[in-house]
């Protein structure tokens, strides 16, 4: 790994780089150049999934690096199961489709994506009349069982969930053979996550922020600009950082893995220089406390599903 990404280790006995590309609503054209960038600058974790319509890009380009010299085992790819592949008899096909869509022989963590299950078939939005989404009632644990083949198979190193509350983390590491290595979710000062945090460090899981600066290419007119926050913008003034290195540092110094998503080639270089300050446990407490309650990702068209994981506080 390159010296400049720390590494925290997984209870799968793997390693992840605590800071990854994210590639959500990076568009074919602009994330295969952002992931060449990023791993040229010293990236050395990659966040991409089925329902992001990229994978093919993200993995041409995985692949133009590794050709070039970085190796394979240097990288940590992350893709995701998405919600009509929960049916057992589909999530083997989707993971050698997934693998096929990268050019890779594996992955290094497969997430479930979202615990609620869709109607399978083509539509990866299923939609009712009411615009709701056409959920089906299919416990996580089932197409967890799947994915630990995928482990004994080596198409996979680790595996985890994403969105998904204590309940449901807890309920999936009492029937499993492999337990979770990490959950993947929100969280940013807005939405600081302390209990979900804390109760992953008691279980030995490694947590992923995403949506790290607030989700500003996302959120709704009218939500917290977490980027503007004074507070925030004091504190960068201090260390003589961007805002955005703050919000980035603030999941390193917790213990946390992060992802920010840019296609922006300076940008991508900026959320990695994170690794030459450390925010004191006042500048930590200051940002927890800029907590507002805040999800900018909250799936309620699914919130009829006996799976939609945010009707617990965490």
């Amino acid at each position: 790994f390159s010296e400049m990404s720390t590494i925290l280790s997984l209870n799968s006995g793997h390693s992840i780089p605590s800071i990854g590309l994210g590639t959500w609503k990076s568009w074919p054209g602009a994330v295969g150049p952002a992931v060449s960038h990023a791993i040229q600058s010293g990236y050395r974790h990659v966040d991409t999934a089925h329902v992001y319509r990229n994978e093919e890009e993200v993995g041409e380009h995985i692949r133009k690096e590794i050709e070039g010299g970085v190796k394979r085992e240097e990288l940590f790819v992350t893709s995701k199961l998405w919600c009509t592949d929960h049916n057992p008899e589909r999530v083997g096909p989707a993971c050698d489709a997934m693998l096929k869509r990268l050019g890779l022989d594996y992955i290094d963590l497969y997430l479930i994506h979202w615990p609620e299950a869709y109607t399978p078939g083509n539509d990866m939005f299923p939609e009712k009349e009411d615009g709701t989404i056409k959920w089906i009632d299919i416990d996580p644990i089932i197409p967890w069982k799947e994915m630990e083949k995928l482990v004994a198979s080596g198409k996979v190193k680790s595996l985890g969930v994403s969105n998904f509350n204590h309940k449901q983390i807890l309920a999936i590491n009492k029937e499993s053979s492999i337990p979770i290595s990490v959950v993947q979710c929100e969280c940013h000062p807005y939405f600081p996550q302390q209990k979900l945090l804390n109760f992953c460090k008691e279980q030995g899981i490694t947590f992923i922020a995403y949506a790290p600066l607030g989700a500003p290419d996302y959120a709704q007119p009218g939500s917290p600009a977490l980027l503007e926050d004074e507070a925030v913008a004091a504190i960068a003034k201090n260390y003589g950082k961007t805002t955005a290195q703050v919000l980035l540092r603030f999941h390193i110094d917790r213990g946390c893995a992060v992802i920010p998503k840019s296609v922006t080639p300076s940008r991508i270089e900026e959320n990695l220089k994170v690794f030459d300050f450390k925010l004191t446990p006042e500048d930590l407490q200051t940002l927890i406390g800029l907590d507002k309650d805040h999800r900018y990702y909250r799936d309620d068209e699914c919130a009829t599903s006996p799976q939609y994981p945010f009707k617990e506080e965490y």
